[in-house]
């Protein structure tokens, strides 16, 4: 087992296990989080989510982001300066499409969330543009997701 400093498990769910969530994503979904693509700007249902809470991985439930990391990019996605925990969230080179971005997914199932940018605000200046499809918005006092059964406790 990898745990992360924040006390998560990050071991990547077993075949049966990541088939079984697999199976359960919409077509919109699975086109974002597993063959990397991108929902259309200013469309996705937490763009306007505004309740302090947790925006987990859609597909395995890791928490990624907190709202207090939130900020309004213009850019049609939701935009966050910093993830929960830095080993929650990889960074690949992408290099697709002719142009040189950084791919961000999650570190426990490998599910494609957004890019990272270097022109956010302060503190990071960095940018995570995230697709609303990839996340599940957990708001404070509710238990986070937890598909893979794994009992994880919630962020304190």
């Amino acid at each position: 087992m990898s745990l992360s400093k924040s006390g998560f498990d990050l071991t990547p769910p077993d075949p049966a296990a990541r088939a079984r969530l697999e199976n359960a994503l919409t077509g919109e979904e699975r086109r974002v989080l597993l063959q990397h693509g991108t929902e259309a700007p200013f469309c996705g249902g937490l763009l306007n989510q505004e309740r302090s809470g947790t925006y987990c991985c859609r597909l395995c439930g890791l928490p990624l982001f907190r709202q207090d990391s939130k900020f309004e990019s213009g850019t049609g996605w939701p935009s966050f300066t910093a993830p929960i925990d830095p080993a929650h969230v990889l960074r690949i080179a992408d290099n697709s499409l002719g142009m040189r971005r950084v791919e961000t997914r999650c570190a426990r199932c490998g599910s494609h969330q957004g890019h990272v940018f270097p022109d956010g605000p302060r503190p990071t200046g960095l940018r995570y543009c995230i697709n609303s499809v990839s996340l599940h918005f957990t708001p404070d006092g509710e238990p986070l997701p937890d598909p893979l059964g794994r009992g994880e406790a919630n962020l304190s």
